[in-house]
């Protein structure tokens, strides 16, 4: 039996320096299981072997389409006996919003640092709940993958864009980051169109089961579970368990510079701004001629007759590692 199992992908963009520094932290801490997979789908025999060692936490060391990948396995495989461990993420990879959203930030190797010294006492105190989104495309015997942040519209073109154009350049992530926001606004309020700024954003309509439906062209559009939508911007709606929490900015200048303002100020999600739609609900359907969707770091696409259906699944187990 282990304390924390860790699950590593070392062909993630962070750990092409930080893996010898997990391994040489992992020689040395014989509480951790390590536990390195070639390709993603070696995922589910990693989940099998991890199993048998029973940890208290098990921690995923990659990307978030990383732990994307094992949350959808971690649901469907039923490879742990009861309930699965809590799951720590690591920081690592371009984004880490899920990482963030639990408290786990800054040095990676102090992150496992203080998992393995949580692990050691009480698991309660940390132990919070999230429900997952389950996307597919709504047939009946789709095997639907499992996330916690989806992008979509105005904001999957940015982040396919800057996957493509800017990470290449092999420039720090905020940079990049910020080049691909000045790229962004260029193209929305001055109208430009060029190869080397983003697709423009495709019309979506966006079904909330019994509840309406939203169309337009969005700048962003938001699906999580997480408690944090983007750039510090929360719900200001209920937090009923099983609600997916979905934001839209309309792609219209004015509005999006509304929306930038609202984050900054610590507004964006707590008061009704004019263009900005917040909802929750517990199925949201999305129907585009063509248009991207990302799902931690998982690329799908609502086109004609194929559209992309979310669900919210039961609460699963996260540790947290902020108070």
């Amino acid at each position: 039996m282990a304390l924390v199992a860790l699950l590593s992908n070392p062909h993630s963009t962070g750990n092409r320096s930080l893996l010898p520094k997990v391994r040489c932290f992992c020689a040395r801490n014989p509480d951790i299981f390590h536990y390195e997979v070639e390709e993603i789908g070696q995922v589910k025999k990693a989940l099998e072997t991890i199993a048998r060692v029973k940890p208290k936490v098990l921690v995923i060391n990659g990307g978030d389409g990383t732990v994307q990948s094992a949350l959808t396995e971690l649901y469907h495989g039923g490879h742990f006996e009861g309930e699965p461990p809590p799951v720590a993420v690591l920081p690592n990879g371009k984004t880490n919003l899920i990482a963030l959203d639990l408290g786990s930030e800054g040095d990676p190797i102090e992150a496992l640092q203080r998992i393995l010294d949580v692990a050691k006492g009480d698991l309660s105190p940390h132990v919070v709940v999230r429900e997952l989104i389950a996307l597919s495309d709504g047939s009946e015997n789709a095997r639907p993958v499992l996330g916690m942040f989806l992008g979509g519209a105005g904001l999957a073109e940015t982040i396919l864009y800057c996957r493509h154009k800017i990470y290449p350049l092999g420039l720090p992530n905020g940079f990049s980051h910020f080049i691909a926001a000045i790229a962004v606004f260029m193209s929305a309020i001055f109208g430009l169109r060029a190869n080397f700024l983003p697709r423009r954003a495709e019309p979506v309509r966006i079904s909330f089961f019994r509840q309406g439906e939203l169309q337009g062209i969005f700048s962003v559009l938001i699906v999580t579970t997480l408690e944090k939508l983007l750039l510090g911007g929360r719900t200001a709606v209920s937090q009923k368990a099983g609600q997916l929490k979905f934001m839209a900015v309309d792609q219209r200048p004015w509005t999006m510079l509304r929306a930038v303002a609202a984050a900054v100020g610590g507004r964006l999600g707590r008061h009704k701004v004019h263009g900005i739609h917040i909802e929750q609900g517990d199925v949201i359907r999305i129907d585009s001629i063509r248009s991207s969707v990302v799902l931690d770091g998982e690329v799908f696409e609502a086109s004609n007759n194929k559209p992309i259906i979310l669900r919210s699944t039961p609460p699963v187990p996260f540790l947290r590692l902020a108070a």
